[in-house]
């Protein structure tokens, strides 16, 4: 490499830039790259994201587990030019011999410090030296790093590289706290609010334990903290399907959480009285209800979010307060090695945890938040530190601090994996740390069976509050039935219209599908509205209906084959949110997801992203996808239409109590519950509901479950949507709608979008 080409590489004009290029540049380096592109891309990530903070913010230290950000700037300069240059680059001499006192961490072998409370106190040298002293020890490691490097030497390049990416977000901690204590209450960034939705039931899923393995493993970079690679006996578990919320986490606190010794730990409760600990760090009580302190300024509490800037102490009590436990390492990481669905990294500009999504068996069991553990953090068995004073880096911390896993939204992305232990003293708060239930498997005699995944789900939606019951749930064979009575009824618009509009826009449709296709239905059902598209464009060569109904997906396919007899019918039996495949029977034709009927309306916002996004990885690169969506119309049409003056609906509603009855050994009386159908003007809505017309108590899956009178069990929502909605859907999710047609009154759309 020539020193022309370095010198524009290390360029820093384009660096001092907003959170923009900072996640850009923070994101995980791809595979191939060089040593020396691994380093420019981390350290340039470094400077971006300081580069919002002023001279100011950069001096100042809030706390003495903080440290100023010109501090963290330097102390990873140091870091290279202590351990690499020094050591494996001759010739080259030190920026300034006292920076060796001065950003020294706790490597006690490398010499005396600055005692970490007191960095604060460093006014200089100024903000501007520090970045001199990182031009100077970024063009030297640029020289030693141009021509190659020794094999020898990557792990402790590697080591560098993740050791700044811990310190970026330490820098993105430690900044939060400093400007949560301004009364101006300052945003590191703006652009993006924290949402407020409602979360899904919380589910736990159960996992068998017996002996497993836990601790890194492969070849890549991982820290010595993480191994050796050992066997660890788990006792039957059940993890939580999802991180705690805020709103799950406001209920502990209006039962008193915070003033109940009997949830808490005996240390946990002396730092309650001694700090007066009453909500997470960061919460402030305002008129209207809680808000938060974040980096994007003060912000209302989304309840449907992860609790974060929480104490293990307070994750504790928590758990022992929801008749629950922490889960221990062991058994986070043997669970996540079967997670498929993350949460939000760096590089998602979020710098806020936020709700999960929908349809992954574990959710954010990467990103979002740190989850507690219940394990100390010591020494696996056979654990060697590494000689020298990098075997300080972790080895000396392990006594009184716990284990954190996962990652967070702050996370640099690459950076964690499901071996990676994060730890901290049980009393701080200032991490972006939340939690994850876990609890012991129940105990079952040899005759009791096992509960359904239907008598699973019953009981984790009518223990929520509010009572929730999944849709998914109405379509047995009368619950069907009534689906196709409903469609009948004058009332009820969406079908007849959308086949309406079908009809008379697929010859468009069908040339918009490439020759040799296959056509891939989400949640296909009968597959009446696909034959509009398979009669108009004859050019489709393969049909894949994904549906969880094996009979309903059956009857669906041999009748379209029987019809179709040159299509291609490869059916697959999966939950259309959650596939992670498609048949191989497709080969690699070119790929049409087809979702009619408005069915994305039942997804929240959020979950609505998820599919969409979930489809885009499953159909690939160059796919279209063909959606049917209700449009936003007159409140009293849409109430009519899921309240017909038949009953219909009412009585399809209910039939998801009788199935509970017939399945899951329930005794509801369904003349004791009526149905409601409300219009959400503010979330664009209609949705249904069972309303308890007394109180009493019912039993369901071997529980009791207790209704006050008025309450109800929300079933289903039916969101409507205007254009822009799915253009801002499709935009949030890897697709861009490039038609759209619009039917006349009671108005219905179709889109179609293309993968971007």
């Amino acid at each position: 490499m020539d020193s022309e080409a370095t010198d524009a590489r290390l360029d820093r004009s384009g660096l001092m830039s907003p959170l923009d290029d900072a996640v850009r540049f923070a994101a995980s380096t791809p595979v191939g790259d060089t040593m020396l592109d691994r380093y420019l891309r981390v350290r340039r990530a470094t400077e971006a994201l300081a580069a919002p903070l002023t001279a100011e913010d950069q001096a100042v230290q809030s706390m003495p587990d903080a440290s100023p950000a010109k501090w963290h700037l330097a102390h990873t300069t140091w870091f290279f030019e202590t351990f690499v240059l020094v050591e494996h680059a001759p010739g080259y001499r030190p920026f300034d011999e006292l920076y060796s006192y001065l950003f020294n961490s706790y490597y006690e072998a490398l010499g005396p410090r600055q005692p970490r409370p007191q960095r604060g106190l460093l006014t200089r040298p100024a903000a501007s030296e520090i970045m001199d002293y990182r031009h100077h020890v970024d063009a030297a490691m640029a020289r030693l790093l141009q021509g190659g490097v020794d094999p020898a030497l990557e792990p402790l390049l590697a080591l560098g590289f993740a050791h700044e990416e811990q310190h970026q977000e330490l820098m993105l901690m430690d900044v939060l706290h400093l400007f949560s204590n301004s009364p101006v209450d300052p945003a590191y960034a703006r652009g993006r609010q924290i949402g407020e939705g409602r979360a899904a039931p919380l589910a736990f899923v159960p996992f068998d334990g017996g002996l497993v393995e836990i601790g890194r493993q492969g070849r890549g970079f991982a820290f010595d903290n993480e191994g050796p690679r050992h066997k660890v006996y788990l006792e039957p578990f059940e993890l939580a399907d999802r991180a705690v919320t805020n709103g799950e986490w406001l209920a502990f606190m209006e039962d008193g959480g915070y003033r109940r010794p009997e949830y808490w730990l005996s240390d946990g409760w002396a730092r309650v009285q001694a700090e007066d600990w009453s909500a997470p760090l960061y919460w402030r009580k305002a008129e209207g209800g809680w808000k938060a302190m974040t980096l994007r300024g003060l912000n209302a509490i989304d309840p449907a979010a992860p609790v974060v800037h929480v104490s293990f102490y307070e994750a504790a009590a928590y758990a022992a307060w929801a008749g629950a436990r922490l889960p221990t390492e062991a058994e986070w990481e043997h669970s996540a090695a079967s997670a498929t669905g993350e949460g939000a990294f760096l590089s998602s500009r979020e710098l806020n945890p936020r709700a999960a999504p929908a349809g992954a068996r574990l959710k954010q069991m990467f990103g979002d938040v740190w989850e507690w553990t219940a394990s100390a953090y010591g020494p696996y068995p056979g654990f060697e530190a590494g000689p020298g004073a990098v075997g300080e880096y972790n080895g000396k911390f392990m006594s009184g601090q716990m284990v954190l896993r996962g990652g967070a939204c702050v996370t640099p992305d690459g950076h964690v994996r499901a071996s990676y232990r994060n730890f901290y003293y049980p009393h701080q708060r200032w991490m972006f740390a939340g939690l994850r239930l876990a609890r012991d498997a129940r105990r079952k005699s040899a005759a009791e069976p096992e509960l359904t995944g239907f008598e699973r789900d019953v009981i984790a939606g009518l223990s929520a509050s509010p009572k929730t019951l999944s849709p998914k749930y109405f379509y047995d064979a009368e619950g069907s039935r009534l689906f196709e009575e409903i469609c009948e009824t004058p009332e009820y618009y969406p079908t007849r219209t959308e086949t309406a509009l079908l009809q008379s826009i697929a010859p468009e449709l069908a040339a918009a599908i490439p020759n040799d296709a296959a056509l891939v239905e989400f949640g296909s059902g009968a597959s009446l509205k696909t034959r509009h598209l398979l009669d108009a464009a004859p050019h489709i060569a393969a049909y894949a209906p994904i549906d969880i109904s094996p009979t309903a997906l059956a009857d669906a396919a041999e009748a379209i084959q029987a019809d179709y007899p040159n299509l291609l019918v490869a059916p697959l039996l999966d939950d259309f949110t959650t596939a992670l495949r498609l048949p191989p029977a497709l080969g690699e034709r070119p790929r049409v997801g087809f979702f009619p009927g408005s069915t994305i309306g039942n997804f929240t916002p959020d979950e609505a992203v998820a599919f969409l996004k979930a489809a885009r990885r499953l159909l690939g690169d160059g796919s279209t996808f063909i959606l049917g969506a209700d449009q936003v119309k007159d409140e009293s049409i849409l109430v009519a239409a899921y309240d017909d003056s038949a009953g219909v609906t009412a009585a399809f509603n209910k039939n998801i109590l009788a199935r509970i009855n017939r399945e899951a050994e329930g005794d509801f009386d369904l003349d004791a519950f009526e149905h409601l159908a409300i219009w959400n003007a503010i979330e664009q809505r209609m949705e249904m509901h069972l309303l308890s017309t007394s109180t009493q108590t019912v039993r369901a899956a071997g529980r009791q479950f207790r209704f006050a009178a008025g309450e109800t069990i929300h079933t289903e929502n039916a969101y409507k949507f205007t254009p822009q909605r799915v253009a801002d859907l499709a935009d949030k999710s890897g697709w861009s709608v490039t038609r759209q047609w619009i039917s006349p009154a009671p108005e219905f759309g179709a889109f179609l979008l293309t993968a971007v």
